[in-house]
């Protein structure tokens, strides 16, 4: 098996692909993590805090956010990338492990964004659409030769986040799925937005009134998950894949109201997107002709790098580049200018041959780039100009013009791993392809491995319960196992995942919301849980697990959920300006229906469910104490 998975490594070495797909999954990978950071900063004191705004976390935590979301921003831009992801993953580690998102406020897909960011350090993805490849081309460019940055990767750049962020995660989930009775009866993709804590606020009902798509569904989400592992390889299945996995999440992301792992799992789907497709939207996007033609002294360092940045970033190629040394003679708007002069500026004739110069001309390059226009329009404003115009002059007139012989060449090869923040590790210990292939066959049997452990202790022997005990030493391997899971949980993202299980939603028949009166006694809803039982916005992703999945359940505990009462009045009361030096809260209760098969109009009948008061909080002197007199917590 190891030599099998060695030969099939060295050929997905061997063979290059264009990096396109690959930097658009960074990007819409980091913009998932860039919108994860902000809702962490915005719910920062109701996460972090043991008692939100009374008993502070460490505001150090506030800091490393933003820094955070700086490292974001960088892998966003392509800039730094190896340095900007190490950074990044490491801080989804400190995050998940060392603060309340452990277990709290899991946001169900800490996970899935530690796996893949730890591959994201080892994946080429600077190639394509990033600032990395703009320095590369500055740093090794001259006047006399034109650097390329290479835009192909290895085709396991591809294959290897989809095998281990999407299928093995995947087949784990599916092997979890048989075991569940509702999933079994074809009602998985049912259940959940029928439920007020999980559904979003579009009203899915007349989809979910279909029984029979609806098993159609739910079946087509088993066996998708089984099979992908085994068939995104083949290219006769990869486009089905890809819609159906686009369809799936994107349900997600409109049937429930946890978007961010349904946007987390759609980003993957850019690397299975077929190369042809994009270079048609490469093809579609770039006009015709160009709207504008400028010209440049080829003999100006500042004005190639110029040149070179403005390329880079003319998605549209609305702009044509042409020296004054060769062309100028063949333009009568140009013919008039002395040399001297020509060579001082940037000229530039649109397509009704009006001729700018000088700032003009970068006035003129943003309008006709389209997405820069604003900049443009910003920089003719009065004022504006004038002070934009005095400094391009000083720095125009400064600049020095040399003449570019051999010297000018290229005197150092960037080489594989210039810009990799480990290069010269890199350059001693895995420089070969043959080290290359060892060490990725390696990795891949230890993830093998690691998920094998997973997926039988949880998905295998946790659920057949007292029918496979082992005895004594079956309970020291299930302690091993278990430790084993929690490093690859830790620093893998590699856990169980039986997400909206039958052992979540059985007996899970009530829900609570909280109420608050103002001083004329009219009651307000907390803008947490609406008259309706939903978890309104912002309060989704982890903060809704939070809720729903660890302070409410089937089966409630005093104790914790009096821990988080206190978090979410004292936070939400801050938030609305309560005095929470005396006030009062009202604990609200309703029952819902959560049945394994289906049942027509579920989610509309349970959003009218009425509620019924059941208990009060009690913020006096900021001490908190839940009432509940007539209710048994543990009874629910």
């Amino acid at each position: 098996m190891y030599r099998k998975l060695k030969t099939l490594v060295e050929k997905g070495l061997v063979k290059q692909v264009p990096a396109v797909g690959l930097g658009a999954f960074r990007i819409g990978f980091s913009l998932v993590i860039l919108q994860e950071i902000v809702f962490l900063f915005y719910f920062r004191h109701l996460i972090f805090d043991p008692v939100p705004f009374f008993d502070r976390a460490s505001p150090i935590l506030h800091f490393f956010l933003l820094v955070w979301a700086a490292i974001a921003v960088c892998l966003v831009l392509g800039y730094h990338t190896r340095r900007a992801a190490v950074a990044n993953y490491l801080f989804w580690v400190v995050f998940v492990v060392f603060t309340p998102m452990w277990q709290d406020f899991d946001g169900g897909f800490d996970q899935l964004m530690t796996g893949s960011s730890f591959l994201l350090i080892f994946l080429p993805t600077e190639r394509a659409l990033s600032l990395d490849n703009l320095r590369s081309k500055l740093r090794y460019s001259t006047p006399a030769s034109r650097y390329e940055p290479n835009d192909k990767v290895s085709v396991l750049a591809y294959y290897l986040p989809l095998a281990i962020s999407l299928g093995l995660l995947y087949l784990d989930s599916g092997i979890h799925k048989l075991s569940a009775e509702f999933w079994r009866n074809g009602m998985g993709a049912w259940l959940p937005p029928t439920m007020p804590y999980y559904m979003s606020a579009i009203d899915m009902t007349p989809l979910l009134n279909l029984k029979l798509v609806e098993m159609f569904i739910g079946y087509t989400i088993i066996v998708f998950q089984l099979v992908f592992l085994f068939l995104f390889w083949f290219r006769p299945f990869r486009v089905p894949l890809l819609f159906i996995g686009a369809i799936f999440h994107t349900g997600i992301i409109l049937s429930l109201n946890i978007y961010p792992f349904g946007f987390a799992m759609l980003v993957h789907y850019f690397l299975m997107v077929p190369f042809k497709w994009w270079r048609k939207l490469t093809q579609a996007l770039r006009l015709e002709q160009p709207r504008l033609t400028v010209f440049y002294d080829r003999q100006c360092p500042l004005c190639n790098r110029t040149v070179i940045i403005i390329q880079h970033f003319d998605i549209f190629r609305a702009i044509e580049f042409r020296d004054l040394q060769t062309y100028a003679k063949e333009y009568r708007q140009l013919e008039s200018i002395p040399e001297s002069e020509l060579l001082k500026d940037l000229y530039a004739l649109d397509g009704e041959g009006r001729l700018y110069s000088g700032l003009d001309t970068y006035i003129q390059i943003m309008v006709c780039m389209g997405y820069t226009a604003p900049f443009g329009w910003f920089m003719k404003l009065p004022g504006v100009y004038h002070w934009g115009n005095r400094i391009y002059r000083r720095i125009a007139d400064r600049r020095e013009r040399v003449v570019c012989d051999e010297t000018c060449a290229v005197t150092s090869d960037p080489g594989s791993w210039g810009e990799h923040p480990f290069g010269e590790w890199y350059r001693r210990y895995a420089a070969t392809p043959a080290q290359q292939t060892q060490r990725i066959a390696k990795f891949l049997i230890l993830i093998l491995m690691l998920q094998l452990n997973s997926t039988v202790h949880y998905g295998l022997l946790y659920r057949c319960g007292d029918d496979c005990d082992m005895g004594e030493f079956g309970r020291v391997l299930d302690e091993v196992s278990n430790s084993i899971i929690n490093f690859s949980h830790a620093f893998l993202g590699i856990t169980p995942h039986a997400l909206y299980m039958h052992d979540h939603f059985a007996g899970y028949n009530h829900i609570l919301a909280i109420t608050y009166r103002d001083e004329t006694g009219r009651e307000h809803w907390l803008p947490f849980v609406n008259e309706e039982g939903r978890i309104v916005a912002p309060n989704w992703g982890r903060v809704q697990s939070m809720w729903a999945n660890v302070a409410v359940t089937s089966h409630m505990h005093r104790e914790r959920l009096s821990k988080f009462l206190k978090k979410v009045t004292a936070f939400w009361g801050t938030k609305l300006g309560l005095d929470l030096s005396h006030a009062e809260f009202v604990i609200k209760l309703k029952e819902v229906s959560v049945p394994m098969d289906w049942e027509e109009d579920l989610r509309r009948k349970n959003i009218a469910q009425p509620w019924r008061d059941i208990g009060k909080i009690v913020w006096e002197r900021r001490n908190f104490r839940v009432e509940l007199p007539h209710i048994d917590v543990e009874a629910l």
